[in-house]
Parts: structure tokens; sequence; C-alpha cells
């Protein structure tokens, strides 16, 4: 299963960035959508996630200021990045869960400058 994930690039601290991803439409059981990103050591931190049902999930750091869509008929998510820290530059990978398996994108370069 391959995700399509697109948005990222570079912005000032401040400014705003969005990142979207697909399944594909023929994906069985598909639940949870959402983004992570890579941390050191190989780990990854949540950034947001959001169910079929719309419920939604953020990481602290990023509650205020980030927002998750879905739109359930294109098997799409969309986050919209606001008021981007420097702290928040990285790899970001989108991630689906479906039935009992886990799906990961390549990932999406955000870098955020001072």
């Amino acid at each position: 299963v391959q995700l399509m994930e697109s948005g990222g690039g570079l912005v000032q601290a401040g400014g705003s960035l969005r990142l979207s991803c697909a399944a594909p439409e023929d994906i069985i059981a598909l639940n949870s959508m959402g983004y992570y990103r890579q941390v050191p050591d190989n780990l990854r931190r949540l950034v947001a996630t959001i169910t079929s049902d719309g419920i939604t999930r953020y990481g602290e750091s990023v509650k205020a200021r980030f927002a998750i869509s879905r739109d359930n008929g294109k098997n799409t998510i969309t986050l919209y990045m606001n008021d981007l820290k420097s702290e928040d530059t990285g790899v970001y990978q989108c991630n689906a869960v479906a039935g009992d398996r886990d799906y990961w994108g390549q990932g999406t370069q955000v870098t955020v400058s001072s």
C-alpha cells in the first residue's frame, strides 16, 4: 500500500504550510490516518491523527497551532500547520491504519527558518 504525500517545504517562523496524504481508494478497513514527525533514535512523535469518525488527536506542542481534516470519500487527510516554529522542523510521515496493519509514507521535509 502506497501513501501519496504532498506539501511541505521551507517557511519562515510564524508562517503556515499544508501537508496532504492520500491512501489508495481500494484500501480495506481504513481507520485512523495521521502524521508523525521523525525524531532521533529512529523514533516518531505524534503530530496529529484523525479517525474515520472524525475523532482527532494532537501532540501537545502543536495542539493550538495545527489542524487536521479528512475526506473519507477520497481517503485523504490534510494537515494545516500554522504559526510554525523552528522546533517544528523535521520529516513528517503520513500514517494509515487499516485493519491490524500500519502503513507509512516516505516522509515530507518541513523546514522552519528563524
